[in-house]
Formats: C-alpha cells, sequence, structure tokens
C-alpha cells in the first residue's frame, strides 16, 4: 500500500491538465470581472455608436 501511495505522490502526468483547469479557471474569473466592471461603459459605448451610424445613414439620404 506504501509503494503504491509513493508512487502515486511521485506521478507527475496529470500535472499539467490540472495546471491548465487552474490557469483556465482564473483566465474566467478575471473575464467575469471584467464584463461586470465594465458592462453599462460597454452598453453606452454600443448605443452611440449605432446612433451616430444611425444619424448619418440619414444625413447622407
Amino acid at each position: 500500500m506504501r509503494k503504491l501511495f509513493k508512487a502515486f505522490v511521485r506521478d507527475e502526468r496529470g500535472v499539467s491538465a490540472m495546471e491548465y483547469a487552474v490557469l483556465a479557471g482564473i483566465v474566467v474569473i478575471a473575464l467575469g470581472g471584467m464584463a461586470a466592471t465594465f458592462k453599462t461603459s460597454i452598453g453606452t459605448m454600443f448605443s452611440t455608436l449605432f446612433t451616430k451610424v444611425t444619424t448619418s445613414q440619414n444625413n447622407a439620404n
């Protein structure tokens, strides 16, 4: 049983997958935080852009 436990502790084959999972989790949390922080300013930016495009189309006709 001890040999099995020591072999399990020394086995590093799954370490890469775990590192990628932790990194992906950090990225998801960071993107979620950024989306929550800039939610209103991004919405305002697209609204303003849509208004300017619509106005310029109406003026061109």
